[in-house]
């Protein structure tokens, strides 16, 4: 099948198939990317939301809402440090 809509709503639904290797979304991987990328220019120090929300809008669309729910599903808090994990 050449059908464009068709192509591109399996593409939209191949990125919320957890990877096997580690079970991360593509979505969840950029969104750890971009965080550590930004940490790094930052030398280490925490990394504002809007300007990571800004920086995650150059590669994916998403809403406000929806990064929050990437970042608490991967344990960021807004002090900077990871949930421990119980």
């Amino acid at each position: 099948m050449d059908d464009p809509l068709f192509s591109r709503k399996m593409s939209k639904f191949l990125e919320t198939i957890p990877d096997v290797r580690d079970g991360l979304t593509r979505t969840e991987r950029l969104v750890l990317y971009v965080l550590h990328e930004t940490q790094r220019e930052l030398n280490g120090r925490n990394v504002p939301t809007a300007m990571l929300y800004g920086r995650v809008l150059e590669y994916v669309d998403m809403s406000e809402a929806e990064l929050h729910v990437y970042l608490d599903r991967l344990g960021v808090k807004g002090d900077g440090y990871s949930n421990p994990v119980n």
